[in-house]
C-alpha cells in the first residue's frame, strides 16, 4: 500500500552520536508505520548508505539516499567562526533522484571533508553548481540559510537564497518546514507559506527524526551529551528543544500540516520521483598495468606466462601433473574474471620482497593455490602439502578471492604508499571502521553522563559478564547483581544503555584494509578524513564487499618484524642465512619443540600447547600443522587420541581403505576442512567445488542443504566405489562431526611455517632471536619479563642497561649475553637515546655523570632523562653509586651547560680571531659523599623505571617455594578453567582497602610473581582472617577462583585462603606425588626407591599408576616419609618427567 506521506528527513546513529536509532530500527519503524517509503540523510555523511540501502530492499521498503549537509556562509575555503561567534554553516536536505544524483552526492560530500571542513564537513554554493544534476534540494530545518535569514528579519536575503537554489535545482527546490513544538518553527511556517506564494515555489513538510519512538527521547538527550562530552546536569549544553524528533504517523503529520498547501502531498511526489538503484554483484577490478614489454597485453595470458615461468622456477620441472593443475587454477581465475587481482597481488608482494620489507608465507585459504605459488604471493608449496584450491576459489560460488598479506608491522605502511603511487592516489584509500557501544561501554559512558562517579559507573560494568559480543539482555539474564541494580538506583541507567547499545560511537581507520578503484574513487564511494588528517572510505569493509569493490588485507604480524630483526642481528655478527630456504627435516629444530623451549616461538607459546608439544614429539613440519590446527576450542580434544596414534598406542582404523591417502598424515583424523572435501570427491565422487559447498553447509549447520548432500553421497558412494549404504551413512556422519571443528589447512600450513621459521632462529641463533623478541615486545612489560625469564632458562645473560654499552634496542654481545635496549626505559626516549649513543661514538667511553652532560645535547637529555637512567642503573659504569650520582644531577647540568657554551664560545673566537681569548673552562665537579640507596629502594626504582627488577628481585630468595606450589602459568595464553582453585604465590603492592555495603573491610592489591601479575579480590569474610598478613610487600600465596574477567593478560582472583611464604611448605607440602607407567622398560623403580631412602622428610610418598582397566591407581608407600626438598624433586623428574613429580596437600 502507497503511504500518501513519506518521511524525507531523518538520521541514524551513523549522525555519529547524534542519531539514536540504527538503520534496522529505522527501517523497522517504517515498516511498522505502514510507509513504504523513507529518506536516510545523515549529518555531513554517507556512512550508512549500504547498510540502509540493503535493509529497507530487503523489507519492501523504497530506499531514499540522501544527506543533510553543511553549507558554508561564503566559500567552503573560509575558515573562520562568524561575527556572532558561529561555526559559518546552514544546513539543507539533499536528495538523490537517480544514480548521477548519487554520484553527485558522493562527490559532495567527498568534499565537504577534504577541502571545507572546519568543524563540520562544509560544502559551498560552487560545489553545489557543478554537482546538483540529478539531486533534489529541500531546505533544511531551522539551521537553514532561508529560515535563518526570514527569523531574523532578512526577508530580501532569504528571496535571493531561494531563487539561487531554486536556479541551482531546476524544478526540484522545495521550501522545507517543521513542526516540533517549538515556537520559531510555527513562525517559519507562515513565512514559508508567504514565500512560496511570492516566488511560486513548491512547500514540503518533514519531522527531523533522531529516534524511533517518543519515549527515546531522553535516551536521546544522553546521546547528545556524549557526542558532546557534557554532563546532562549542564546548564550550558546543547539540547533539543522538544521530545519530538521520532517518528510520526501519517495521521499525526496530516494534523500538523494540513494547512499547509502541497506539504505532505509532497513528500509523495518527491519520492515518486526518484529512482535510484545501487549495483551491487558486479566487480569493479582496476586493470593492471602490464609492462609495454611484455609479450601479452591479455591479462589471462600474461598471468599465465608468469605462472608458467614461476613454476619452472620453484619446481625445476613442468610435469604433466603441475600442468594440469596450473591449467586448471588459471581456466577458473580466467572464467571468474579474476586475472587481475593475482597480478595486482603479486605486484606489491614482489615490490615488498625488492626492497626487504619482510613478507609472511601467506595466510588464509590462498596458500592452496598453485597460481599464487608460482607468483611469489605465498611459499607454501600446495602440493606437497595436499592443499585445495577449491577451498580458496570455488567456480560454483562466485566470490572476490581473499587473499590476506602479512607485512613486517613497522614496514606495512611502505608497500600501501606503493600502491599509491601505482594506481593514483585518487582511486586507493584505506578503509573506515565503526566503534560501537558494547555492552560495558555504553553503561560506562550513560553512567558518566548522568553524573555517576567512575567508581559506581565501573562497578556496575564490571557486573556485565566478559563473554564476547555479550548484550545487556544476556548480561542481565546471566548476573543476578546486574538484574538487581536495573530494578534499584541503576534503573534510568540500564533503561538508557539498553536503547543506546550496539550504536555507532565513533569512525576509525580500518587496521589492514585498503580499498582500489579502476577509477576515481568518489564515482564508487564517498571519502571521510578524520580529525587527524587520514583519508579513509565513507563505507565499510563489508560495503566495499558488496559494491564489488577490490579491497586489500595489509595485516601487521610482530613476528615477521622478529624474524627480520633477528636476521639482521645474524648478520652483524658476520652470518647470512636464507630463512626462506632452510630445511624443514632439521631435526635439531623438532628436538626444541619435544623438549617444549617454545616461549617466543609463533603459535606454539602457551603452556597447554607445550604439554601437547611433550608428548606428541614433533618429527616433522605436517606434526606442526595439525597441532596448528588441533590447538583450539572443540578439536582440542583430539589431541591425545592424536598423538597416541602417531606413537603406535592405539590403532588407526578407516571406514573405507581410500580414506587412507587422505587421512595418513593426521592418523585416521580428520583435522582439516580441505580432508573433508576430498573425502566427498574421492568417495562419493562430488567435484570439488560440490565438496567446498557441503563443507560450508556443514560449519554453518544448514539442515535443509546437509540432508539433500548426505542423500547425494550416499548415492556417489555407492555409484562410484560401490560402498553399501550404511558405510556411507556412516562415513558422512564422521565428517559432519569433524566439520564443524575442521581447520584450513593452507592457513595452518603458512603459519607453522612461520612458527618454524621463528623456532630454528631460536635454536641456532638464541641471542640472536630473543634480543629482536624483547625489542619487538619492549613497550609491553608483561612480555619483557616473561622473555627475560626465557633467557635465563636459555643460560643467556640479560646484562642491565648501560649507556656505555647497550643500543637502543636489545642486542647480543656474543653467543650467552645481550644488552639491555635502553629504549625499555620510561621517560628516556628515542631522541634522547640517538644523542647519548651518537656522542658515544666519538667519546667511545663516559667516565662520570658530568663527562655525561658535558658532551650529550642537553635539549633533550634532560633532568628527568637523567633521572631515569641512573634509577634503571644504566649509570652503574659511571664513576660514583646511584645514590651519589643522582643527588649531583643539578650540578651535573650546569656543569654540561657551561662547558658547552664554553666550546661554542671557542669555535666564535677562533673564527672571529679576537687573540688572546682563552678557554674559561671550569673546574670538573666532584661527587659528594653520599651512602648507597639500601637494595630495597633500588630495587623499587628499577621497577618504576624499568616495569621490573634488575640488579635482583625481592622474590628470588623464595623463587624455588614460589615455582614449587603455584599451580598457574602465565605464559599461558588459554585458561586453565578446568582447574577448580589457582595457587599463586607473590608479593603484595597496590593494597586498597574499601567497605562493602554492610561496612565489612574488604580489599583488592596486585600480586608481583616471578612470571607476571595477578589481580586479587578479599571479600570481607576472608579478609577479617587472613588481615594481618595483606599488607604492601608481604610475600604470600594467594588460594582462589579465577574471576569470569580474568582474560588473556590477565589473572584475576577472588581469595579464599592466604598463606605466608614461610608456612607454605608446611601447609602444601604434606605428600610428593610421582606418577609411573609401569609398561616403560625404561622406568628406574629401585633408583627411584634409593633417592626416597637418601631424602628421608616429613612427607607422604604416593605413586599414580593405571590400572587395567584405564583408571587411576594410587599406592601409598606407608613405610617411607620423604623430604620435599628441591634436590630430590629434580632428581626424581629427571627420571619420571616433571610433569609427573608434584607436592600436593
Amino acid at each position: 500500500m502507497k503511504s500518501e506521506f513519506v518521511h524525507l528527513h531523518n538520521h541514524s546513529d551513523y549522525s555519529l552520536l547524534d542519531g539514536a536509532q540504527t538503520v534496522q530500527t529505522l527501517v523497522n519503524t517504517i515498516d511498522d508505520l505502514g510507509m513504504d517509503s523513507v529518506a536516510l540523510t545523515e549529518h555531513g555523511n554517507l556512512f550508512s548508505v549500504i547498510p540502509y540501502y540493503k535493509s529497507a530492499k530487503k523489507a519492501g521498503v523504497k530506499p531514499i539516499i540522501g544527506c543533510e549537509v553543511y553549507v558554508a556562509v561564503g566559500s567552503r575555503f573560509d575558515k573562520k567562526t562568524t561575527a556572532e561567534g558561529g561555526w559559518g554553516n546552514n544546513h539543507l536536505v539533499l536528495l538523490a533522484q537517480n544514480y548521477t544524483g548519487y554520484q553527485n552526492l558522493m562527490k559532495l560530500v567527498t568534499l565537504g571533508y577534504l577541502e571545507g571542513f572546519y568543524y563540520r564537513p562544509r560544502i559551498d554554493m560552487d560545489l553545489l553548481k557543478e554537482h546538483s544534476e540529478g539531486i533534489i534540494c529541500l531546505s533544511g530545518c531551522l539551521k537553514g540559510e532561508i529560515p535563518e535569514k526570514m527569523i531574523k528579519g532578512d526577508w530580501d536575503g532569504a528571496k535571493k537564497a531561494a531563487l539561487r537554489f531554486s536556479e541551482i535545482f531546476d524544478d526540484r527546490f522545495y521550501l522545507e518546514v517543521q513542526n516540533h513544538g517549538i515556537p520559531e518553527e510555527i513562525q517559519n511556517i507562515e513565512n514559508m507559506k508567504k514565500l512560496s506564494h511570492e516566488l511560486n515555489l513548491p512547500m514540503v513538510c518533514t519531522n527531523d527524526a533522531h529516534y524511533a519512538k517518543h519515549e527515546h527521547w531522553e535516551a536521546h538527550d544522553v546521546h547528545i551529551c556524549l557526542g558532546t562530552g557534557k554532563d546532562r546536569d549542564d546548564p550550558n549544553r546543547l539540547r533539543y528543544a522538544t521530545p519530538e524528533f521520532y517518528f510520526k504517523t501519517q495521521d499525526q503529520m496530516f494534523d500538523m500540516f494540513k494547512d499547509v498547501p502541497g506539504a505532505i502531498e509532497n513528500t509523495r511526489k518527491i519520492a515518486e520521483t526518484i529512482d535510484l538503484e545501487i549495483p551491487m554483484g558486479d566487480y569493479h577490478l582496476p586493470n593492471f598495468p602490464i609492462p609495454k614489454d611484455a609479450e601479452n597485453s591479455n591479462p589471462d595470458l600474461y598471468l599465465k606466462s608468469l605462472c608458467v615461468e614461476g613454476v619452472q622456477n620453484r619446481y625445476g620441472d613442468y610435469t604433466p601433473e603441475l600442468e594440469s593443475r596450473l591449467n586448471h587454477e588459471l581456466n577458473v581465475i580466467k572464467k571468474m574474471g579474476f586475472a587481475g587481482y593475482f597480478l595486482i597481488t603479486a605486484d606489491f608482494v614482489k615490490y615488498a620482497k625488492d626492497n626487504m620489507i619482510p613478507v609472511g608465507p601467506g595466510r588464509g585459504s590462498a596458500a592452496g593455490s598453485l597460481v599464487s605459488y608460482s607468483l611469489g604471493i605465498t611459499t607454501v608449496d600446495p602440493i606437497r602439502h595436499k592443499l585445495l584450491f577449491e577451498r580458496f576459489l570455488n567456480p560454483d560460488r562466485i566470490s572476490m578471492p581473499d587473499i590476506d598479506i602479512d607485512f613486517c608491522i613497522e614496514r606495512r605502511g611502505e608497500v600501501i604508499d606503493y600502491i599509491k603511487n601505482q594506481y593514483g592516489e585518487n582511486s586507493v584509500t584505506q578503509i573506515i571502521t565503526f566503534g560501537k557501544m558494547k555492552a560495558r561501554q555504553v553503561v560506562r559512558d550513560v553512567g558518566r553522563v548522568l553524573g555517576y562517579s567512575f567508581g559506581e559507573t565501573d562497578k556496575l560494568a564490571k557486573m556485565i559478564p566478559t563473554t564476547l559480543n555479550i548484550t545487556l539482555e544476556e548480561a542481565l539474564e546471566q548476573s543476578p547483581e546486574l538484574l538487581a541494580a536495573s530494578k534499584g538506583e541503576f534503573k534510568e541507567l540500564l533503561d538508557y544503555s539498553k536503547v543506546l547499545e550496539g550504536m555507532n560511537r565513533h569512525a576509525s581507520i580500518h587496521a589492514a584494509g585498503v580499498v582500489i578503484a579502476p577509477g576515481e574513487l568518489t564515482d564508487y564511494v564517498p571519502l571521510y578524513k578524520s580529525t587527524q588528517g587520514d583519508i579513509t572510505s565513507q563505507y565499510d569493509m563489508k560495503g566495499l564487499e558488496d559494491l564489488g569493490l577490490l579491497k586489500l588485507d595489509f595485516l601487521g604480524l610482530r613476528n615477521l618484524t622478529v624474524i627480520d630483526n633477528a636476521i639482521k642481528l645474524i648478520k652483524d655478527g658476520g652470518n647470512d642465512i636464507d630463512i626462506e630456504n632452510i630445511s624443514f627435516d632439521d631435526q635439531s629444530v623438532y628436538k626444541l619443540f619435544t623438549n617444549g623451549l617454545t616461549i617466543g616461538v609463533f603459535q606454539f607459546e602457551s603452556s597447554g600447547m607445550r604439554e601437547f608439544l611433550k608428548k606428541l614429539k614433533p618429527t616433522a613440519i605436517e606434526d606442526l600443522i595439525a597441532m596448528n590446527a588441533l590447538y583450539r576450542p572443540g578439536p582440542m580434544n583430539n589431541i591425545d587420541d592424536f598423538i597416541k596414534r602417531k606413537h603406535g598406542k592405539k590403532e588407526i582404523q578407516y571406514l573405507h581403505p581410500s580414506m587412507e591417502n587422505i587421512l595418513e598424515e593426521t592418523y585416521g583424523i580428520i583435522v582439516y576442512q580441505e580432508q573433508v572435501m576430498q573425502i566427498a570427491n574421492e568417495i562419493a565422487g562430488f567435484s570439488l567445488a560440490e565438496a567446498d559447498i557441503m563443507r560450508r553447509a556443514m560449519g554453518k549447520k544448514i539442515k535443509k542443504l546437509m540432508d539433500e548432500l548426505k542423500v547425494k553421497f550416499i548415492n556417489g558412494a555407492q555409484k562410484k566405489n560401490n560402498i553399501q549404504p550404511e558405510i556411507a551413512k556412516q562415513i558422512y556422519e564422521l565428517i559432519e562431526k569433524f566439520a564443524e571443528y575442521g581447520f584450513n589447512k593452507s592457513h595452518s600450513t603458512a603459519y607453522a611455517y612461520v612458527a618454524y621459521q621463528t623456532a630454528w632462529l631460536k635454536t641456532h641463533y638464541p641471542a640472536e632471536f630473543m634480543s629482536a623478541n624483547l625489542t619487538s615486545e619492549m613497550s609491553n612489560i608483561d612480555r619483557v619479563v616473561i622473555l627475560i625469564n626465557e633467557c635465563r632458562k636459555m643460560k643467556i645473560d640479560v646484562n642491565p642497561p648501560d649507556v656505555n654499552v647497550s643500543s637502543i634496542d636489545f642486542r647480543p654481545v656474543n653467543n650467552n649475553t645481550i644488552s639491555f635496549g635502553l629504549n625499555a626505559i620510561k621517560n628516556v626516549g628515542t631522541k634522547a637515546l640517538e644523542q647519548i649513543i651518537e656522542s658515544r661514538q666519538d667519546k667511545k667511553k663516559y667516565k662520570s655523570i658530568f663527562d655525561f652532560t658535558a658532551n650529550v645535547a642537553l635539549k633533550t637529555v634532560n633532568k628527568k632523562v637523567l633521572e631515569s637512567l641512573i634509577m634503571s642503573g644504566a649509570m652503574d659504569s659511571l664513576e660514583g653509586n646511584r645514590a651519589q650520582k643522582f643527588n649531583e644531577i643539578e650540578v651535573a647540568l650546569k656543569y654540561g651547560q657551561s662547558e658547552q657554551d664554553a666550546k661554542s664560545k671557542n669555535q666564535v673566537d677562533l673564527f672571529g680571531g679576537s687573540a688572546g681569548s682563552t678557554s674559561n673552562q671550569s673546574m670538573i665537579p666532584t661527587l659528594s659523599e653520599v651512602e648507597e640507596w639500601p637494595e630495597s629502594k633500588m630495587l623499587e626504582n628499577e621497577k618504576e623505571v624499568l616495569g621490573m627488577y634488575i640488579s635482583g628481585h625481592p622474590l628470588l630468595k623464595y623463587a624455588d617455594d614460589l615455582e614449587e606450589h603455584s599451580n598457574f602459568d602465565f605464559t599461558e595464553k588459554i585458561n586453565p578453567r578446568n582447574q577448580d582453585k589457582v595457587r599463586i604465590g607473590g608479593a603484595i603492592s597496590d593494597l586498597k582497602l574499601h567497605f562493602d555495603k554492610k561496612n565489612n573491610q574488604m580489599a583488592f592489591f596486585k600480586l608481583d610473581c616471578l612470571g607476571g601479575q595477578a589481580e586479587i579480590l578479599v571479600f570481607s569474610s576472608v579478609f577479617s582472617k587472613y588481615k594481618d598478613l595483606v599488607k604492601n610487600d608481604s610475600v604470600v600465596f594467594v588460594k582462589g577462583k579465577q574471576t569470569d574477567e580474568t582474560d588473556f593478560s590477565d589473572l584475576k582472583l577472588i581469595a579464599e585462603e592466604i598463606v605466608t611464604v614461610e608456612k607454605a611448605k608446611e601447609i602444601y607440602s604434606k605428600n610428593i606425588n610421582i606418577k609411573i607407567d609401569l609398561s616403560n622398560a625404561n622406568l628406574d623403580i629401585v633408583k627411584i626407591s634409593k633417592l626416597a631412602k637418601d631424602h628421608k622428610g616429613k612427607c607422604g610418598l604416593m605413586f599414580h599408576t593405571s590400572g587395567e582397566n584405564g583408571r587411576m591407581q594410587r599406592i601409598i608407600a606407608h613405610n617411607i616419609k620423604v623430604s620435599s626438598s628441591k634436590s630430590f624433586l629434580n632428581e626424581v623428574r629427571d627420571i619420571c618427567g616433571k610433569k609427573n613429580v608434584w607436592i600436593s596437600e
